[in-house]
């Protein structure tokens, strides 16, 4: 890379992402000429340090990103189709991670590992896929490209942080609630907006984000849609269901895939294990498989528990963890900046 820097903006920088993208921006040492910290009015005026340097958050308005090259957005879905147009308006390129336009068909839903040549087709916004689906994409990439994939079946076990800092601070309050033999009052989760509440303590949920009319939830039907736009292959049955429990960090996912080739499966754990990001765990004789408090605070996708179908000899059984706020969020984001970089740097 050469001496070029960059403006950037970070739009939601005092939540739970924007911290993880600015910690990995420093750590990867991007090359920032100006640092801008956006927030809801709420946050603003909060200090964070950055390498060495206080830097007020200020609020996010149209004009905020004057002169900014990157912006990284991670301040909820309305945030995002209300300013993202103004900052491609002013010349900046937006990676946005909420769901206001992954499925917008002019905007490349893009995993590095995965399709980063898509990064190039973008009209000034490039979305980042939901938490669940880029780790589950970023494991099956390497048998769609090799085998073909006809048919997924994913079942999800997700860490509250995806709910946000609220969800964590509910779930380890009603953990002490219940161990003292307390009452337990629920406020936030599965859905914060929706009048009833569940208690996520010592408890599994089988709701994340509101039911559709099909009957699936939201958050199933992103992966459903977002695994089909980033593999480019409408044809790959997809089903998911998606359950909330009490993990802090780390979501893992239980995936059937049928593929359209036959395998052997020493060569499946070859595959993975040569792929970039993806770490293998998988030793039943040691009882070594990914664990979610494993893959907390570690940007690869580990994979693990890899065994062939007993019914479908096509088909294979895994066990897929990620940390969904490093790679199932500002992990992926940083990384999709970094390529946007290179290529502007190696063209100037």
């Amino acid at each position: 890379m050469s001496n070029q820097k960059f403006n950037v903006a970070v739009v939601g920088a005092t939540g739970a992402v924007g911290e993880q993208i600015l910690g990995l921006l420093d750590k990867r040492e991007f090359p920032i000429s100006n640092l801008k910290l956006l927030s809801s009015a709420r946050s603003a005026g909060t200090i964070i340090n950055f390498r060495g340097q206080d830097i007020t958050v200020e609020e996010a308005t149209p004009e905020s990103f004057e002169g900014i090259d990157i912006a990284l957005f991670s301040a909820g879905g309305d945030v995002s189709k209300e300013l993202a147009p103004h900052a491609v308006r002013l010349g900046a390129v937006c990676i946005d991670n909420t769901n206001a336009f992954r499925m917008d068909p002019n905007t490349p839903l893009v995993v590095p590992e995965v399709n980063p040549e898509q990064i190039d087709e973008h009209n000034g916004i490039i979305a980042n896929p939901n938490c669940s689906t880029i780790q589950m994409v970023a494991a099956l990439k390497p048998l769609q490209d090799a085998y073909g994939i006809s048919r997924i079946i994913v079942s999800t076990y997700q860490a509250v942080s995806g709910a946000g800092s609220r969800a964590i601070d509910e779930m380890l309050r009603q953990s002490k609630e219940v161990l003292e033999g307390n009452e337990i009052k629920p406020d936030i989760l599965p859905v914060g907006s929706l009048p009833v509440k569940h208690q996520i303590a010592f408890n599994a949920i089988p709701q994340i984000d509101k039911f559709q009319d099909n009957g699936y939830t939201l958050e199933e039907m992103k992966m459903i849609r977002e695994t089909k736009k980033i593999m480019r292959d409408e044809s790959i049955d997809v089903t998911a269901t998606c359950v909330r429990i009490p993990v802090v960090y780390g979501h893992s996912e239980s995936v059937y895939v049928e593929l359209k080739k036959d395998f052997e499966l020493e060569d499946v754990r070859d595959l993975l294990a040569e792929s970039p990001g993806i770490t293998v765990m998988d030793d039943p004789a040691s009882q070594t498989y990914p664990l979610a408090t494993d893959a907390a605070g570690k940007p690869d996708v580990f994979v693990g528990r890899l065994r062939r179908d007993l019914g479908e000899s096509k088909a294979l059984n895994m066990w897929i963890v990620s940390d969904n706020l490093i790679k199932g969020a500002a992990w992926n984001a940083v990384q999709i900046a970094e390529i946007i970089a290179a290529k502007r740097s190696a063209c100037s």
